[in-house]
């Protein structure tokens, strides 16, 4: 017999809030979610109360996890400023709030004073986009597929929490165990340890969240997955430059991002600001990926240049970032990408697993010293 709601509430009331209610009469849970073993649900509270309730969630998802048949647990925090509470009061003059005003301009504490590496593994980098449908999850996947051709030990977290991806691409439909630990244990495919929010909820399911439901994510995703001995992992972000990055960033030390972008300006513009996070917060730009970049009939062998060519090698040349390759839109990296069998892995003498390994070749290159030193 499958976990129930009931269950959870039962274990739930023994959690106390800060003023030694039970969360369960605290009027602060979301609707619960209970799926073939795995619990998700959020205690919302208002933002001046956030640091009190840090060390409930904590327990609430203890509890929540230590009953009989649950596999997963995914408790966030979510905290607001209720309508009609007064904001934070200025320094007279200013604008700025009084705590603000105790920061110190420069050299004072910073959000990446939080970050820690993850045990065993040696080198964390993100493949980026600044927008949606250039193609960046099978860039990530191909990608990884390519350095581990290259002899390394490679894992792919797919933090498109949004709309992850990487179940479709790799055609993987179980869902991840639980080991001793609590800790999940990634799902081994084409020689990689994967991991995606995707093997956690069903594909038709919307997926709804909230800046700190973001951040409690993705922290999970890294901290509480057994991802054991990996030279490298390779995160497939969520298009954009929002909560999911900057979480990422502060979490763990990046060793590098990847851009992935199509030719076309419009493309190109939002790569420019990934491109801009990336280096404001302190982590190296190992290149631009062109994908999409030029269309080849697979009948006439005519070459047709849809979206333009060339952009992205010209971006990274005005910016000085390396030029990693161009990625063509051709029939067979979709079709394998649709079929859950990715062309690196499916077609490992054709052309584009040529070029995915040569992209992968020179990300390698650029890792070499973080991988030796760490």
């Amino acid at each position: 017999m499958g976990v129930t709601q009931q269950q959870v509430l039962d274990q739930l009331s023994r959690v106390m809030s800060p003023r030694g209610v039970a969360v369960t009469h605290a009027n602060v849970l979301s609707e619960i979610s209970v799926s073939d073993g795995k619990v998700f649900f959020s205690i919302n509270v208002d933002a001046a109360e956030a640091r009190a309730w840090e060390s409930v969630r904590a327990q609430a998802e203890s509890v929540v996890r230590a009953i009989p048949g649950v596999t997963a647990a995914m408790i966030a925090l979510t905290a607001e400023r209720k309508p009609g509470s007064a904001p934070a009061p200025r320094r007279p003059g200013t604008g700025v709030p009084p705590a603000a005003s105790h920061r110190p301009p420069q050299g004072g504490p910073s959000p990446m004073a939080r970050q820690a590496e993850i045990p065993g593994v040696s080198a964390v980098i993100a493949v980026a986009s600044g927008k949606g449908g250039v193609g960046k999850s099978t860039t990530a996947l191909n990608l990884a597929l390519g350095l581990r051709d290259l002899g390394l030990k490679v894992g792919l977290l797919d933090a498109d929490i949004y709309g992850p991806s990487v179940p479709r691409l790799t055609g993987i439909r179980e869902k991840p165990e639980l080991n001793d630990a609590k800790k999940m244990i990634p799902i081994e495919r084409f020689g990689l340890a994967i991991m995606s929010i995707g093997f956690l909820v069903e594909e038709d399911t919307a997926m709804i969240w909230r800046g700190p439901m973001v951040m409690s994510a993705i922290t999970q995703m890294l901290r509480d997955v057994a991802w054991g001995t990996l030279d490298v992992l390779v995160v497939d972000m969520p298009p954009g430059t929002g909560d999911a990055q900057l979480t990422l960033a502060q979490n763990v030390p990046l060793k590098g991002a990847v851009i992935v972008s199509t030719p076309q300006d419009l493309s190109l513009i939002d790569a420019r600001r990934g491109l801009a996070m990336f280096k404001k917060v302190n982590v190296p730009v190992l290149g631009i990926v062109e994908n999409m970049s030029y269309f080849q009939c697979p009948h006439c062998g005519t070459r047709s240049d849809i979206f333009g060519h060339g952009g992205a090698r010209h971006e990274a040349e005005r910016l000085g970032v390396p030029f990693l390759g161009e990625v063509p839109l051709h029939m067979a990296i979709r079709a394998t990408s649709d079929s859950g069998t990715p062309v690196v892995a499916s077609e490992p003498d054709g052309p584009h697993a040529a070029i995915y390994r040569a992209i992968a070749g020179q990300v390698r290159d650029r890792l070499k010293g973080a991988i030796a030193a760490a």
